[in-house]
């Protein structure tokens, strides 16, 4: 299979991890409590880790001279290919918990299933994240349903959570070109099955949670192709402050 292919996949699936897990280490000093403020932290590491592998790979496929640091650190906002349910501002508390919950059954599923890739470093890189990924499900899950089966105000956060982070769940199970023809090399997963799998499961945690399943239509994606929201800028300006002031600068 084509090295730039695979090479454009393992960015796409690194860039996910790395927004999110920056997302994620904006809780650093503000978690509702000391405990679940190191926890977020612990996730937000993983995230990292898991860009750092894929970044890894796709800058050593790439044959380009460039690391995985230069791919996290001097490419524009054009050239991020993360899902925009990534980079939304963090939120409030239960804005994060909904959108983690969202994410990591969606995660779980793709993961288990990138471990049956032809590539071997992807399917090893799946091997260690799905773990991880089994794990931040149940955290979130259980937040899911302490939240919205809590007090009024946690519910009626969760319910506004749940409404504007819907519409953009779509784009977690599209498939362009890029991943069909990996897809067909056995490389790739299979995002439009993988649907019919995570909505009953995210279905029966929202009924259990006391939510109700937004009625909402798909908003507009465009990540894949580096159309992003106005959010993805300020974060990366924040991001790549250090390396964009001191190019080339190495501890």
């Amino acid at each position: 299979m084509n090295k730039d292919a695979i090479a454009e996949y393992a960015t796409r699936l690194g860039d996910d991890a790395l927004v999110l897990g920056h997302r994620l280490s904006e809780w650093c000093s503000n978690g509702p409590f000391l405990e679940e403020d190191i926890a977020t932290i612990n996730t937000a590491l993983d995230f990292i880790g898991r860009a750092r592998m894929f970044l890894s790979y796709a800058a050593e496929l790439e044959g380009a001279g460039r690391s995985e640091d230069d791919l996290a650190y001097t490419r524009d906002c054009r050239e991020f290919k993360n899902l925009l349910i990534h980079e939304l501002p963090r939120g409030d508390f239960a804005f994060t918990t909904v959108r983690q919950f969202l994410v990591d059954a969606s995660n779980v599923l793709f993961f288990e299933a990138l471990c049956e890739s032809s590539d071997p470093q992807l399917a090893a890189i799946a091997a260690k994240s799905v773990k991880e990924c089994r794990y931040h499900l149940r955290r979130s899950h259980d937040w899911l349903l302490r939240l919205g089966d809590g007090t009024e105000e946690s519910r009626r956060r969760c319910q506004d959570a749940l409404d504007d982070l819907w519409g953009y769940t779509d784009e977690l199970f599209a498939m362009d070109a890029l991943e069909q023809a990996l897809l067909d090399a056995g490389v790739a997963v299979d995002r439009v099955a993988l649907k019919e799998r995570w909505l009953p499961l995210v279905s029966a945690a929202i009924d259990e949670a006391t939510l109700q399943l937004p009625a909402l239509p798909a908003l507009p994606g465009g990540g894949r192709e580096g159309i992003h929201t106005e959010h993805l800028g300020h974060l990366l300006a924040e991001l790549q402050f250090v390396q964009r002031a001191y190019p080339g600068l190495q501890w």
